[in-house]
């Protein structure tokens, strides 16, 4: 009777594993200020790339898609949480963030950029950058390069980009360092961002930053990353990839490395 028993316990066991969840409903989230590829409306509805990716991508899987806000600082610890099942918020895969979560293939692609005042050139030097004030994004890509690469610079860190563009608006910053795509989008094409420019190299080494931006689910989700990576396939396939980007983009997101 124990072996019996035994053996149907391992048999439930490995059917269990084998059968993969069926997924009615994905629960997203993006950060929801990091324009173009989400932020929030004055009326708190959340926009942007990433929000009409999901959506795409909800619509070929044929699920129900939830799409909700969360501080980028959380962001990862409330998918391992389980409050939602999957980042689509411009997230770069890099080696610290693949120890923690697995990415899809990637669906857009962002070097990181210096801005500055247009009378400025910045010096990347360890003595020329050991005399600026930089303003970055807290627990990004281009904070932990900073503070690896250069131990003497004064960094500031933001909760959001807008908070770091308002200190460089008032004086409190040298240079803000970032993503150029958000850089440019949410602030040197806006009016306040008219006198200030991209300066010093771009920056795309995957050893700090990464191999693309995708969207992250839990390890053990496998299915749910391969049903996206199945449905993001489609979408670059078919052209709707593309035609979601040219709202937002005046260049080939899915391609661009340099701007």
């Amino acid at each position: 009777m124990r072996k019996v028993l035994l053996m149907m316990m391992v048999c439930c066991g490995l059917t269990t594993n084998v059968m993969a969840k069926e997924w009615k409903t994905i629960r997203f989230m993006v950060e929801g200020a990091y324009p173009p590829f989400n932020w929030t409306t004055e009326d708190g509805q959340l926009a942007g790339f990433d929000v009409d990716l999901a959506n795409a991508l909800c619509e070929e899987l044929k699920v129900t898609c939830v799409i909700r806000k969360q501080d980028w600082d959380g962001i990862i610890p409330a998918l391992l949480a389980r409050k939602s099942d999957a980042i689509i918020a411009a997230m770069t895969i890099t080696p610290s963030r693949e120890e923690k979560v697995a990415f899809t293939a990637p669906y857009a692609r962002v070097p990181q950029r210096f801005i500055m005042p247009n009378q400025r050139d910045i010096d990347t030097s360890q003595e020329g950058m050991g005399k600026l004030v930089v303003g970055v994004q807290r627990a990004t890509i281009g904070d932990e390069y900073l503070s690896q690469t250069y131990p003497d610079i004064e960094i500031r860190r933001y909760n959001t980009f807008d908070e770091a563009f308002s200190d460089l608006l008032n004086g409190r910053l040298d240079t803000v360092f970032g993503g150029a795509i958000g850089l440019r989008s949410g602030f040197l094409d806006t009016e306040e961002g008219k006198n200030y420019h991209f300066t010093g190299p771009s920056y795309t080494d995957p050893k700090w930053f990464g191999k693309g931006v995708g969207i992250a689910v839990r390890k053990q989700d496998e299915d749910l990353k391969a049903l996206l990576n199945n449905a993001l396939d489609t979408l670059v396939k078919d052209g709707r990839h593309k035609s979601i980007a040219d709202k937002y983009f005046s260049y080939d997101i899915y391609h661009t490395e340099v701007m």
